[in-house]
């Protein structure tokens, strides 16, 4: 195994900006650069794995264009090793992104998102005839009709027959199933969407087909969409999810949502046991097999935020264990953010507590938290974000597996005074 020496490494820190802007075309460029040097110094995967493993070791010591780009050569020679016939559809759901779907020359949020997300899969698969991909952007009844601009400018800017935009108004309206029970696209908080555009990706029959759904923003780089294929083809997974929360995990994200991140995920553990092992539901970085998306995705009960743990927990129901967690590079786009303000966590909660209804055996630490995160009306549930027990502010997500000191009891006396 070829190893990385001192002048090789010097240059790849060197050819890495201090900066990485989500907007600067050139940065993101210069990203991919630097992941192709770093591919030419690490002939095998295992060589850019123990450079990664360097530079995890001191994180902050290095530049994050850094971090990011050993993420992509990894992703890169996981395709390059991958003999199979293999497909991959992209899905992502788009509302009121009118502005950054944008360029930043015409607004200053543009990430000019769509034309990028191409570039980055055409740079992952180029050089890997046995990979084929296509891309479904889903309008979730935008009345910025952004998908309607996303068509516009596929016609203008791209010349691909692989991309294409359908309308969750439009599927609800000829009443297919997989709506239902939706009415009008208002019921939808992209999670209608998202499950809309997975099941039309499963009417098209491909050998080793990928369903991978994403967030619009460029958040998480889809260079890494063969950090997710790797433990579906090579371990036999049925899903891989992007995780934030992982050693080897990149992420710079603003801290006024880690603590109520970090409660959301203390509270639906205690509920979904099953899905313990899973520390980052909410990452919009997902793959399934299409078998499993086909098998998963009849009778969801949450068409909103909370979509993603329904997916999980019906997967994992299914196949015990068939989640693969992997480790990913994030960078919090909250400039022009479509969640920010709604804080949709308290509805998440009491839909996962549905979930647990729904889906699972009667527990009694699970039914507590259940009735208690359904009795909770939207002035109780912001006292308690301002009064977050320490013992899970203190804490990392990974430790709730194990930790659950913070009973029932302690909340409601928290919210009672």
């Amino acid at each position: 195994m070829k190893s990385l020496n001192s002048i090789d490494y010097e240059k790849i820190i060197h050819a890495s900006s201090s900066n990485l802007d989500l907007t600067n075309s050139t940065h993101l460029e210069q990203v991919l650069e630097v992941a192709e040097k770093i591919l030419v110094s690490c002939l095998t995967y295992e060589a850019i794995e123990a450079f990664e493993n360097q530079l995890i070791s001191n994180k902050d010591a290095f530049p994050l264009m850094t971090h990011l780009a050993t993420k992509l050569a990894k992703s890169k020679q996981i395709v390059r090793n991958i003999s199979d016939a293999v497909h991959v559809t992209i899905v992502f759901a788009v509302y009121k992104e009118h502005n950054r779907i944008r360029t930043r020359e015409e607004h200053p949020h543009g990430e000019n998102f769509l034309l990028r997300k191409i570039k980055q899969l055409n740079w992952l698969f180029d050089g890997a005839p046995n990979f084929s991909w296509d891309m479904t952007v889903v309008d979730d009844g935008d009345p910025a009709k952004s998908g309607k601009i996303a068509e516009e400018i596929l016609s203008e800017k791209y010349d691909g027959d692989n991309v294409k935009v359908i309308f969750l108004e439009e599927a609800i309206r000829q009443g297919i199933p997989v709506t239902a029970p939706m009415r009008s696209t208002d019921e939808s908080r992209k999670g209608g969407s998202i499950i809309y555009g997975m099941w039309d990706a499963t009417q098209q029959f491909k050998p080793n087909h990928i369903i991978i759904f994403t967030d619009a923003d460029l958040s998480t780089h889809l260079g890494q969409v063969g950090l997710l294929i790797d433990p579906i083809i090579k371990q036999g997974k049925d899903a891989a999810v992007g995780s934030r929360r992982e050693k080897e995990s990149i992420v710079i994200k603003k801290g006024a949502r880690n603590d109520r991140g970090k409660l959301f995920i203390y509270l639906w553990k205690r509920m979904l046991p099953n899905l313990n092992y899973i520390v980052d539901t909410q990452c919009g970085f997902k793959a399934f097999t299409a078998e499993t998306v086909a098998r998963i995705i009849p009778d969801m009960l949450e068409k909103q935020f909370a979509f993603d743990i329904e997916l999980l927990l019906k997967a994992e129901l299914h196949h015990q264990n068939s989640i693969s967690k992997v480790p990913i590079a994030w960078i919090d786009s909250e400039a022009a953010s479509t969640t920010t303000d709604i804080q949709p966590y308290l509805s998440m909660l009491q839909c996962i507590a549905q979930m647990y209804k729904k889906y699972l055996p009667h527990n009694i630490q699970a039914q507590g938290f259940a009735d208690f995160v359904i009795s909770l009306d939207k002035k109780k549930w912001d006292f308690l974000l301002e009064n977050i027990p320490s013992e899970i502010t203190s804490r990392e997500p990974l430790d709730f597996n194990e930790y659950q000191g913070v009973r029932v009891a302690d909340l409601k006396s928290i919210i009672d005074g």
